[in-house]
C-alpha cells in the first residue's frame, strides 16, 4: 500500500521504512506527528517529528512528500508524469550524483493514478529560499555549483535507459506546447492584466510569437537538467551562503543545461543585482564543467545558451501559475519571476536569439 494521506503515515508504517535501511533494521518508530512544511503548490509535503527506539544516527525528523490535495494540482502531475520523474530521480540517478540532493529513505508510485510516497532525510536546520526576496550573490554561486554537479556527469549523454519517464516522446510534447503555452499566456494575461509590467507584455509577445524557435534546441549542450532550480527549491544552510540541499525534481529532464543557470540567476537575483554579477556566475559554471572534465564548451557558445534560456523562466511562470492551485503567495511569487524573467530576457537582447 502507497500512503497517500497524512492520516496514512503512521508509526508501523515509518518504522517499515526505517527498517529498510541496513544501519536502523532494529529502528521502532514510537510516535509521529506531522506538520505541513514549505509552500510547494504540486505536493503536500510535511515534516514527520519521531520518537524513535533505536541504533545512534536513528532520525528524530524526516521529511514526507504525498500527492497534493487539491484536484487541479494533481491532475496536472498525472498529465505531466510530475511525481513519477520524482521517485525514479530519487529511485535511479540521485545515488550516482553529487548534487545535493536529500537522502531518500523511501520512494514509492502507481503511475496511472498517481499515487506515491518520498520519505527524505530531513535537513533542518537549513531552510528554504525566499523566491519573493531573492538571494545574494554568494547564495546563486553556491547554486551555480550545484548545477556543475548535476550537469557534468552526463553533459552531451542520452540518458536511454530513463527516456521514457523522463523524456517521453519529445515531438508529442512539442505539439502539446505548441498548443498549450500560447492558450495559458493568453489566461495569465487575462488573470493578471492589472499587475503585469510592460516588460512582461512585451517579452511574452516576442516569447510566445517565435515558440516554435525556442522549442528547437538546436546544437544546444544537453544535459539532466532540475527544471526548476529556483530558491524555493533550495536550501540554504543558517548564517552560510550555502545551498545543502537541493528538492522537488518533480520537473527533471533531458534539456538545455544553461536553462537551468539563466533561470536561477534570472528569479533569484534582483535585475540590479544579477547584472553586475552574471558574467562572472557564468564564467564560475564554464570554469566548474571543465574541471569536471566536460570539454569543448567556449565563452561565446556558454553566454549565448545562458541568454537563450532565459525564456524558460518566463515560460513557467506563465504555465505552472495556470496549471496549479492558485494562492496568495503564488500570485506574487508568479508574478516576480514573469517580471525578473522578463527583464533579463531583454536586458540580454534574448529577443534577437528568437527573431533573428
Amino acid at each position: 500500500m502507497i500512503p497517500t494521506t497524512p492520516a496514512e503515515i503512521t508509526a508501523g508504517w515509518l518504522t517499515e521504512v526505517l527498517r529498510a535501511q541496513p544501519e536502523l533494521g532494529e529502528a521502532t518508530v514510537r510516535s509521529v506527528a506531522l506538520r505541513p512544511l514549505g509552500t510547494g503548490q504540486m505536493a503536500d509535503s510535511f515534516r514527520a517529528a519521531l520518537e524513535v527506539d533505536g541504533p545512534p544516527g536513528s532520525p528524530g525528523s524526516l521529511v514526507v512528500k504525498l500527492p497534493s490535495t487539491d484536484p487541479t494540482s494533481r491532475s496536472t502531475a498525472l498529465s505531466l508524469r510530475a511525481y513519477e520523474k520524482e521517485v525514479r530521480f530519487y529511485q535511479h540517478l540521485a545515488p550516482e550524483l553529487a548534487v545535493r540532493a536529500p537522502r531518500c529513505l523511501h520512494a514509492d508510485i502507481e503511475p496511472t493514478t498517481a499515487d506515491f510516497a518520498l520519505v527524505l532525510a530531513d535537513l533542518h536546520p537549513a531552510g528554504q529560499g525566499d523566491q519573493l526576496a531573492g538571494c545574494s550573490v554568494e547564495v546563486a554561486a553556491s547554486g551555480v555549483d550545484q548545477l556543475v554537479a548535476l550537469h557534468a556527469p552526463h553533459w552531451g549523454r542520452d540518458l536511454a535507459e530513463h527516456e521514457d519517464w523522463l523524456v517521453g516522446d519529445r515531438e508529442v510534447a512539442r505539439e502539446l506546447n505548441l498548443g498549450l503555452l500560447p492558450v495559458l499566456w493568453a489566461g495569465f494575461q487575462e488573470r493578471y492584466g492589472a499587475s503585469l509590467a510592460p516588460s512582461v507584455v512585451r517579452a511574452g509577445e516576442v516569447l510566445f510569437a517565435h515558440l516554435e524557435a525556442y522549442l528547437d534546441p538546436g546544437d544546444a549542450p544537453l544535459a539532466l537538467v532540475h527544471g526548476d532550480f529556483r530558491l524555493d527549491n533550495l536550501l540554504i544552510a543558517p548564517d552560510r551562503p550555502e545551498v545543502v540541499g537541493v528538492v522537488d525534481w518533480q520537473t527533471c529532464t533531458r534539456a538545455p543545461a544553461l536553462r537551468d543557470v539563466a533561470y536561477l540567476l534570472g528569479a533569484g537575483l534582483l535585475p540590479e543585482v544579477r547584472r553586475d554579477a552574471e558574467r562572472d556566475l557564468v564564467d564560475r559554471y564554464r570554469a566548474g564543467l571543465a574541471a569536471a572534465g566536460v570539454e569543448g564548451l567556449d565563452g561565446d557558445a556558454c553566454w549565448d545558451g545562458y541568454r537563450r534560456g532565459t525564456w524558460a523562466g518566463l515560460i513557467m511562470a506563465v504555465g505552472a501559475s495556470m496549471l496549479v492551485v492558485r494562492t496568495d503567495r503564488g500570485d506574487e511569487m508568479f508574478l516576480a519571476m514573469a517580471h525578473r524573467h522578463a527583464t533579463h530576457a531583454l536586458d540580454l537582447g534574448a529577443d534577437d536569439l528568437l527573431a533573428g
